[in-house]
């Protein structure tokens, strides 16, 4: 059995950019630092990991009205590898997380929750998230960020 499952805390690097798919689709964008603290021989090291990730629909527009640069983060959600040609005929790729939950880190922070009015959202008359939406293709030149 494969589990594709991933759990992030960290801070945003920039303000979460909230866009429109063609059919109308909320989607915004997050950057997450995540860092990590180590000890070598007596002397403390840090890295830093980077993250590119995206949130759908209502939460979207949750995410890029609520957060902001620097704020810390938890996050889950399940890593996605993308592949496109370039022009010049190079192949790349890159592995992005597909956002489930995300919410204020409260380790070293309060927060103010306000719950929002949703017009059949995600939570149908069953209390159940309702199927996510298939998210829309897009070519190399395409590409929503």
């Amino acid at each position: 059995m494969s589990v594709n499952s991933v759990v992030l805390v960290g801070n945003l690097v920039d303000d979460p950019e909230l866009r429109f798919t063609p059919s109308g689709v909320a989607m915004a964008k997050i950057r997450l630092a995540v860092n990590r603290r180590y000890q070598v021989n007596g002397e403390w090291k840090e890295d830093t990991s980077f993250f590119s990730g995206t949130v759908w629909r209502e939460q979207a527009e949750s995410v890029a009205e609520s957060l902001a640069k620097g704020s810390r983060v938890l996050v889950t959600g399940r890593l996605e590898q993308r592949q496109w040609e370039t022009a010049e005929g190079d192949k790349r790729s890159v592995v992005e997380l597909q956002i489930d939950e995300i919410g204020p880190s409260l380790r070293f922070a309060t927060a103010t929750v306000t719950k929002t009015a949703r017009s059949g959202g995600d939570w149908g008359a069953g209390g159940a998230p309702a199927a996510p939406v298939a998210k829309e293709e897009y070519g190399p030149d395409e590409a929503p960020f």
